[in-house]
């Protein structure tokens, strides 16, 4: 059985490569997005607490537009399928908006403001379509070495957009006569943002594309697949998307502080701090592929919970390490430090690649845009409530308690796992009656 699962996953790589594509865009344009926009909106506004707040639109049309969406798409019928068409249109609209970004940073805040807000619409409302389009097409016994493959080239795509397209902002363009830089990395994102959604159209045709007349009169109410989720008598799924909200509160608690925490306490130099969360990205691209293969061969729920388990570890080093290195070289300090950072993310990934694929075998085709959106729900929450509250315990216990916050978060994840039961390849999906 075990060779036979091997030889069917190889053929599904250039299919899950090809969905992948649709990842990409987003791994593309979110740390550019997260980088740059921050610069143009302090051009117009001092409070770096406004510009926060407005950087949290993505997360706030996250929560309401990812479980739309993805829930509208389980109930979609056209002859291309039930996510292409939301993909075709949406991404290629998300592309163009995030082009437009830096030149509208040039005319007028409102414009910025205006341009960042419908992307954001458009980018949060593909999201869920795009990401529920692999479990479509993939076996249920795969998908976590799938989930690898997409989110290796997620991290591929933020490699590309932080190191290959960010060196473009600084190559100047005229515009009226004007001199401008801060503008070529998001036009050219967004032409390749275009050209992976045509290769996306091209190569990647949806099964059961073609649907019965029987089926189209057939739809699942959203409220009925929701009830099943929480009412179920098996308590899986509720407990993974709990304890998935606790693994990313920790995760998005301890990210955007990282960078901070390096100029403070590390003392290195402003250009070398986003090495720090870049350590996590780059252990993100290496060892996703090799982190779904290892659930696939031990299982998704003891390679979560060990992954959890090493990451309380790795938390409470770090929340250490500044005092056992106190006495030691910056340049000691900083390696060190980065190096927990890629353990950390070598743990993370095996988390995140894993999660997915356990909720989606617990859904069935009807419903696993509704499962998709419910992911995103939970994440997107703690990446909403999470940076204020460990904002607050650095104001008030200092830098190291951002460490600790966390490790609490992935420890009460770790035991909220206990109660998942489902979720592995060999399980039954759930069923709607």
């Amino acid at each position: 059985m075990a060779t036979e699962k091997k030889k069917s996953l190889k053929g599904y790589y250039a299919t899950t490569f090809l969905i992948g594509l649709g990842f990409f865009t987003m791994g593309l344009m979110d740390p550019l997005y997260d980088t740059y926009v921050p610069i143009f909106l302090s051009k117009y506004i001092d409070s770096k607490g406004l510009v926060g707040t407005i950087m949290t639109f993505d997360n706030l049309l996250a929560i309401f537009l990812i479980p739309i969406f993805s829930a509208l798409s389980d109930r979609t019928r056209s002859p291309i399928g039930r996510r292409m068409p939301y993909i075709i249109v949406l991404l290629p609209l998300s592309a163009v908006m995030f082009g437009i970004i830096p030149f509208a940073a040039i005319k007028t805040f409102w414009l910025l403001i205006i341009a960042v807000f419908l992307l954001n619409i458009f980018k949060q409302a593909v999201r869920g379509p795009v990401v529920a389009l692999m479990p479509d097409m993939v076996p249920g016994e795969v998908r976590s070495e799938a989930n690898g493959v997409i989110n290796t080239m997620g991290g591929i795509a933020t490699i590309v957009g932080t190191v290959g397209l960010a060196r473009l902002m600084n190559v100047p363009i005229k515009i009226n006569g004007q001199s401008f830089d801060n503008i070529l990395a998001f036009p050219v994102a967004g032409l390749l943002v275009i050209l992976a959604v045509i290769l996306l159209f091209i190569f990647v045709k949806e099964k059961n594309g073609n649907y019965k007349e029987e089926d189209k009169e057939e739809k699942v109410p959203i409220g009925k697949s929701l009830k099943v989720i929480f009412a179920e008598n098996d308590k899986s799924a509720l407990f993974i998307l709990l304890s998935l909200l606790f693994w990313f509160i920790a995760y998005q608690g301890v990210l955007p502080f990282v960078g901070l925490y390096s100029i403070d306490v590390l003392q290195t130099s402003k250009g070398t701090a986003s090495l720090a969360a870049g350590m996590v990205g780059i252990a993100y691209a290496i060892f996703a592929i090799p982190s779904g293969k290892f659930a696939h061969k031990f299982g998704r729920r003891k390679t979560i919970r060990g992954a959890l388990f090493a990451l309380v570890i790795i938390l409470m080093v770090i929340f250490a390490h500044n005092s056992l290195t106190l006495g030691q070289s910056q340049a000691f300090r900083q390696y060190t430090f980065w190096a927990l950072l890629f353990l950390f993310g070598i743990f993370w990934v095996s988390v995140v690649t894993n999660s997915f694929p356990m909720l989606w075998q617990m859904a069935d085709y009807k419903t696993m845009g509704i499962y998709t959106g419910l992911y995103y729900f939970f994440s997107q929450l703690a990446s909403i409530i999470s940076p204020p509250i460990t904002g607050f315990c650095i104001d008030v216990f200092g830098f190291q308690s951002l460490f600790a916050f966390a490790a609490i978060n992935m420890a009460i994840a770790f035991i909220l796992m206990r109660n998942v039961h489902k979720g592995e390849p060999e399980d039954d999906s759930v069923e709607i009656n």
